[in-house]
């Protein structure tokens, strides 16, 4: 495919030699970016850990300052007595068996799932479906809970979940285009003091590898990890 002189243009504008400041970084994304839309600013933090081993298969949630731009859709699957708890917090899709079959079906129109423990036995079978899409709700990440408006409400504020891949890389959306630099800076240093927190204790060597910044459709952004706690 034919490289536009928009890409080239903005890829002229990020030295691939350099590694960036986050204040840098958070500008240049901005100017970077090539699309007519609203692109989503992401991070993509490469870590020092084994996937493959249970204790680093790092995972945790981040309540992002300044949220991330994008409305998230939720569905809670509940128990009647806490379905109007959920539609009051905002949930966009309440209720169970009906649900559960629709996702059986191949329906995954949703962005974050929530679910009370006591439904989880009903839900363990649709791993297969929401595993790949990390929907399957966990308790690690919030999403297995009883107070389902609290965790509607954090969702629809601005909280993401995040989960090391298995190349050891954890991609995430930080925001958009349209944040000001200030915005996006802050939200990428909230998820990377959280991916710092989450370090293992049987990590070695360097935990932060390498962390670029990205737009849709722009060249990756290296920042300087060494900046980063390691």
């Amino acid at each position: 495919m034919a490289i536009t002189k928009k890409r080239k243009a903005a890829a002229a504008k990020v030295d691939k030699n350099k590694f960036y400041t986050l204040k840098e970084a958070s500008a240049l994304v901005k100017e970077a970016n090539t699309t007519k839309f609203d692109a989503s600013v992401d991070l993509h933090v490469r870590l020092g850990v084994d996937p493959k081993k249970a204790d680093q298969s790092i995972r945790g949630t981040v309540n992002l300052p300044h949220g991330t731009g994008k409305t998230k859709r939720v569905l809670v699957l509940c128990t009647p007595d806490k379905e109007a708890d959920a539609r009051a917090a905002g949930a966009d899709f309440v209720g169970l068996d009906e649900y559960i079959q629709k996702i059986e079906g191949g329906w995954v129109d949703v962005d974050v799932i929530v679910a009370t423990p006591s439904v989880m036995p009903k839900i363990g079978r649709l791993g297969k479906v929401l595993g790949p899409r990390n929907l399957m709700p966990n308790p690690k990440t919030g999403t297995v809970t009883n107070d389902v408006a609290a965790a509607v409400n954090e969702v629809k504020g601005g909280k993401i979940a995040f989960k090391v891949d298995k190349a050891g890389i954890i991609h995430a959306s930080i925001g958009r285009v349209s944040f000001a630099p200030e915005k996006i800076a802050e939200n990428s240093q909230e998820l990377i003091n959280a991916i710092i927190r989450a370090k293992p204790a049987t990590a070695k060597g360097t935990y932060v590898k390498s962390v670029f910044m990205a737009s849709s459709m722009s060249p990756g952004i290296a920042l300087d990890a060494k900046a980063f706690v390691q």
